[in-house]
């Protein structure tokens, strides 16, 4: 019997924003290694053999909400990329109900501090990461997006495979 692949856990943002993220991914993330959608994670590995308990954690959670503003605020270094933090009191509130939801569930990496942020870029050297970063930052204003759903996905290695979205009713 093999065993199920890890799920995780993005939030969903407004076509536009979603449009603007994976824009920025194709310019500046190195393309043979760029196959996953641009994506902010909630959870970076549930198990996947609770693929049950996980959808219905993930709807009992996302019904004590609504689809809510975030902020992109600035630009956040990686080391070797380049990310856009993300700000929202709505989006703590939500990550942090659903690791209670998840809490027997959680790796170390779950259970470390949410930095809630999109990578655009990554795996390249740091003096490259700098050199974006500039770029990116000479016309930077933050700006405003919202999180409309919650998609799961299977980690197949590398790729994603899409398991599930659920849309945040609109206020």
């Amino acid at each position: 019997m093999t065993e199920a692949p890890p799920i995780i856990v993005t939030a969903q943002f407004d076509p536009e924003a979603d449009a603007f993220f994976q824009r920025r991914r194709e310019q500046f993330f190195p393309p043979q290694l760029n196959f996953i959608p641009a994506h902010l994670t909630l959870f970076h590995n549930l198990p996947g053999e609770r693929e049950r308990d996980v959808l219905e954690g993930v709807g009992t959670v996302a019904a004590d909400y609504a689809a809510f503003s975030v902020t992109v605020s600035e630009l956040m270094p990686l080391g070797r990329g380049v990310a856009y933090k993300i700000q929202s009191d709505d989006l703590k509130g939500l990550r942090r109900d659903l690791a209670s939801r998840f809490d027997d569930m959680l790796v170390k990496q779950d259970r470390q501090g949410f930095r809630a942020h999109v990578t655009i870029q990554n795996k390249v050297t740091p003096q490259e990461a700098r050199g974006t970063r500039a770029i990116l930052e000479r016309d930077f204003q933050p700006f405003p997006a919202r999180i409309e759903g919650i998609q799961l996905w299977h980690y197949q290695g590398g790729p994603w495979s899409p398991i599930a979205a659920l849309a945040l009713p609109t206020p």
